[in-house]
């Protein structure tokens, strides 16, 4: 039986991950999951682990029902940060293609940000009303995403991990492709067939595969970078196509409810 064995979600963009075992399904995604991001405080660009590896070391939690974000990284003080109103402090922010405005989280955020990550920042939000469509050549108009790179979820398969690990040789972490759902009972790489999945009574439509990058070389505990740049040199010997290393499935559901560990796995199509 395929299974749900992991739930993971990553309240600030690029930082560190929060094991669950259950949570709401939203109208963006697992509630909550990286509603809030650090930007360039000259331009509003979007920066990730990609190029500051140390976001990763930031531990960003919600508190108070929701209503105000813990941050904590090694050698800084803890900061409880208050959610920002809708149409407050509005900033022009930038993540790949898409610009938006969005919420500003404030100064002391800004100071703690740029303090520990060497360059001046700002940290912002994005309640519902300002998330960003979908893709629509994989999604309908009205589906939306938060600060996620394109989609609202992704969905990997354990099998898939690790016959990729034994390829490279050495255990790989879940974590270094950050995925939101881990599906356990398949064979490796099932999910590239799958169209469409219920997870309990949540429908999911697949999109598209997922395509890897630098990030997944970065060790989702230490910051540090893998010196023979894996996995994606073992990726692009056998999971390359047009270019890109897939791994992983980019998922939209279809209605909001609850997920919880150890839910069974339907595949409809």
């Amino acid at each position: 039986m395929i299974s749900l064995s992991a739930l993971y979600r990553y309240p600030l963009k690029s930082g560190k991950f929060e094991p669950l075992q259950d949570i709401r399904l939203d109208a963006l995604g697992l509630e909550g999951d990286r509603r809030w991001m650090v930007v360039e405080e000259s331009n509003g660009r979007f920066l990730t682990q990609r190029l500051l590896p140390q976001l990763g070391r930031i531990e960003a939690r919600w508190q108070d029902g929701g209503r105000a974000l813990s941050l904590r990284a090694p050698g800084m003080p803890d900061l409880l940060v208050p959610v920002p109103g809708m149409d407050e402090q509005l900033r022009g922010v930038t993540i790949w293609r898409d610009s938006l405005q969005v919420p500003d989280a404030g100064d002391a955020a800004a100071k703690w940000v740029s303090e520990f990550l060497g360059r001046p920042c700002r940290l912002v939000q994005i309640p519902e009303q300002r998330a960003r469509q979908v893709d629509t050549a994989y999604a309908e108009p009205g589906e939306r995403v938060h600060f996620a790179d394109g989609f609202p979820l992704l969905l990997i398969g354990q099998a898939s991990l690790d016959g990729l690990s034994a390829r490279v040789g050495r255990p790989l972490e879940m974590l270094r492709f950050r995925p939101n759902l881990v599906v356990s009972g398949s064979e490796p790489f099932a999910e590239d067939g799958w169209k469409r999945i219920r997870i309990g009574t949540l429908e999911f439509r697949v999109a598209k595969p997922c395509s890897r990058c630098i990030l997944t070389t970065i060790d989702p505990y230490t910051g540090e970078r893998s010196a023979d740049r894996e996995p994606l040199a073992t990726l692009k010997s056998y999971r390359e196509k047009d270019g890109e290393m897939l791994f992983g499935q980019n998922l939209i559901a279809e209605g909001v409810g609850e997920l919880r560990v150890g839910m069974p796995v339907e595949i409809l199509e």
